[in-house]
């Protein structure tokens, strides 16, 4: 513990915590993970973290940078190591109006800087169910997805510019709010989804869009996704690519909500097997301003939409949000995926992309195989429709690893059918790391060994995670 005592003499001993002061961080938000960190560090500044890490280079002491530590896949797990928790990173530095940036610490939190660029009639677009305790840092070392990447794109899309503490304790300015720059290699996005195995982020400068002045929200059932997608393509082509978001939530997900979370509703009076939220923002005046008939626009071109679907069969069920308490409903419903789908019962849980076209594939494929290895499993879903996510939770009958296991390598084997990944948001951590091993292409994996080595001479920086070893 001397390295603590040092350490402490740095950024104050109420800063290093220990025993009950660090127990909170031993386990993750799953509860499937549980460490034993030497000690918790809250440093204020970059240059604390870089006088940490230069402490820690010299040493050989593994360090384990944490952020709203709300993860699913192990990342922030720590034994025998250091964790950095970047919490205090928290101020928000800058909001540059004109150039539509926003100047953070890692620390910051989601909804923090959503109200922030909300003050100034913007957005951050990157949202998802724990917003309110997920932090900057975090996001952008699990290049973090959400519900609006089909029209923003993932947090590495919203990122300009990064600083970074490297594992020597050198700090990496590449602070920048440059649209183009082509000097060199991109290192902002090698360190973006490296889940702090190559270095500390401490501050970024995030882009910033213009605020929807109004939105049309729906819940839709259709018979297939095949017409579910069809619904997505013509109100893209009609709203010039505006829609932001397109959650499936299929019969499975709607009854286990129903059936856990306290007040939930079904969306509907009977039950579909297809279910989809769609959201519209509006950004122009004339698709937002009230016409004579007192319709917004941008609503009543969603309703037309499902008007002529619902006459041709392709809609079954539709209801539009009339106003904000109804489109929170409807949120609701699917920012609770997380506490639905990976509490409670034993689980195997993934999250994996295939082509837009191939979801309902995945389906049809995937259920066979599972059964096959336990007869009386549950599958439940949750997909990012518009962008080939998707979140599939099987709840085993026995806690049985061997099965668990082969429950995994079931979904793998299906997603490599169809040309899709493995990961597809939430990180590799420690969860995936014999899914890497297996399925990643080996070239790719000494690649990322020869970076890791490079940047991380000695191993200290979130080992054990993300890259499997030789």
């Amino acid at each position: 513990m001397d390295i603590c005592n040092e350490i402490a003499a740095i950024i104050g001993s109420n800063r290093v915590l220990t025993g009950t002061d660090a127990a909170p961080y031993a386990t993750d938000w799953t509860g499937q993970y549980k460490g034993a960190p030497l000690a918790v560090l809250r440093p204020g500044s970059a240059q604390e973290i870089s006088a940490i890490m230069k402490l820690a280079y010299a040493t050989g002491t593994p360090v384990v940078p944490v952020s709203g530590h709300t993860g699913l896949t192990g990342a922030t797990l720590a034994t025998d190591a250091l964790v950095l928790s970047v919490d205090r990173l928290n101020k928000i530095d800058d909001i540059d109006v004109a150039g539509r940036t926003a100047t953070v610490g890692a620390g910051v939190i989601l909804s923090s800087l959503h109200d922030a660029a909300d003050a100034h009639d913007l957005i951050f677009p990157l949202t998802f169910g724990a917003r309110g305790s997920a932090m900057i840092g975090g996001v952008l070392s699990t290049n973090a997805g959400g519900s609006n990447v089909l029209r923003y794109g993932n947090t590495r899309d919203l990122c300009l510019g990064l600083e970074i503490v490297m594992a020597d304790g050198r700090i990496m300015n590449l602070m920048s709010a440059l649209h183009k720059d082509n000097s060199g290699l991109n290192l902002r996005h090698l360190m973006i989804g490296a889940e702090g195995t190559l270095g500390i982020i401490t501050a970024a400068v995030m882009k910033l869009k213009p605020k929807p002045r109004a939105y049309a929200t729906a819940m839709i059932a259709v018979p297939s996704l095949d017409d579910a997608l069809s619904l997505l393509h013509t109100m893209q082509d009609s709203t010039g690519g505006a829609v932001e978001a397109f959650e499936y939530m299929p019969r499975n997900y709607i009854d286990r909500h129903v059936a856990i979370m306290e007040g939930a509703k079904p969306p509907f009076e009977n039950s579909y097997d297809v279910n989809i939220l769609i959201e519209i923002g509006a950004t122009a005046q004339r698709d937002a301003t009230p016409g004579p008939d007192g319709q917004i626009p941008v609503v009543a071109n969603l309703e037309e939409a499902l008007g002529t679907m619902l006459e041709d069969g392709r809609v079954l069920d539709a209801v539009i949000a009339q106003n904000e308490s109804q489109r929170k409903e409807m949120w609701r419903r699917r920012e609770e995926a997380g506490e639905i789908l990976v509490k409670g019962d034993p689980f195997v849980n993934t999250d994996i992309a295939v082509p837009l076209d191939k979801v309902a594939t995945f389906e049809r494929e995937i259920t066979p195989r599972l059964k096959a290895i336990d007869p009386n499993c549950v599958e439940v879903i949750v997909s990012h429709l518009g962008d080939g996510n998707i979140h599939h939770t099987t709840f085993v009958s026995r806690n049985d690893p061997d099965a668990m296991k082969a429950m995994v390598e079931a979904v793998e084997d299906v997603v490599q059918e169809l040309g899709g990944s493995f990961s597809a948001e939430h990180g590799v951590g420690i969860s995936k790391l014999d899914t890497m091993r297996r399925r990643k292409d080996p070239v790719a994996l000494d690649a990322m060994r020869a970076i890791k080595a490079a940047l991380d001479p000695k191993g200290i920086l979130n080992p054990g995670k993300v890259i499997p070893p030789t």
